[in-house]
């Protein structure tokens, strides 16, 4: 099977999966398709976020190249199946960037960013049926805290939002106060959610991305437990015999050293 000369070129990439998928080619990229590469495509995306989060410029860069494989696998899968090829895949993108940037590639104006999302989105309208609503294009099956950060940036944008941060500040200090109030399991979960859903606001307010910033926290919570993991290992300690105080000074320790 003939190796492509110059491997830089996304045409070379393109060669490479077809000949993966043809007669002569491997049998796993053989048996794929749009189902089977879900969880692919998902893992492979939360592997660029990692390597976002750790500003690690090699690692990004490898990652990224398994995410496009994906994508190239899909558009393969696709033109075999008569569905669409990379080619409509490309055009697509193409037409909906220029269609959607009138003040880049048209006669439109925009003096900011602001301006930007608010023709971004009476754009987007005039795409959707009568019937859909703004939030409607929000893929559900976002994590939790991004799905929530996205429908408030959507309303947002048409001027559904509190004119000061403060306004956030007060709802959430309420939203607080209803969480200790709640009597029942399901009081609990359900104004625990609104907690949750008014401190993502706060954050999108601040330009903060809630998952990456939770994300990193996780990160931090994982390097100096495992630091006080080896503290104990090196002094011969049984950390789940410790009282909760000796804990507590293992934990300043690694506060102390570990970032």
């Amino acid at each position: 099977m003939d190796i492509p000369q110059d491997l830089r070129q996304f045409d070379s990439l393109v060669q490479v999966i077809a000949s993966l998928r043809g007669p002569q080619g491997c049998p796993w990229d053989r048996e794929q398709t749009h189902e089977s590469l879900r969880e692919h495509l998902l893992e492979e995306s939360y592997e660029v976020l990692e390597a976002l989060d750790e500003a690690d410029h090699a690692k990004l860069c490898s990652e990224l190249g398994d995410l496009l494989l994906q994508i190239v696998l899909h558009a393969q899968v696709g033109d075999e199946a008569g569905e669409f090829n990379m080619g409509d895949v490309i055009e697509s993108i193409n037409r909906k960037l220029i269609y959607r940037h009138p003040h880049v590639f048209g006669s439109g104006s925009a003096k900011n960013t602001e301006d930007v999302l608010v023709r971004w989105e009476e754009l987007k309208k005039k795409e959707r049926n009568e019937e859909a609503g703004m939030l409607d294009g929000v893929p559900r099956a976002l994590p939790a805290l991004a799905y929530s950060q996205s429908v408030q940036e959507r309303v947002a944008r048409v001027g559904f939002d509190w004119p000061e941060d403060d306004g956030v500040l007060d709802k959430l200090s309420e939203e607080i106060v209803e969480a200790k109030e709640a009597s029942t399991p399901h009081e609990r979960t359900a104004e625990f959610g609104d907690v949750l859903f008014t401190l993502a606001n706060y954050a999108r307010r601040q330009n903060i991305d809630l998952e990456s910033a939770l994300r990193e926290s996780n990160q931090k919570f994982y390097r100096r437990f495992s630091y006080m993991e080896k503290l104990c290992r090196e002094n011969k300690l049984d950390l789940t015999k410790m009282a909760l105080d000796e804990q507590n000074k293992l934990w300043n320790k690694a506060k102390s050293v570990v970032g």
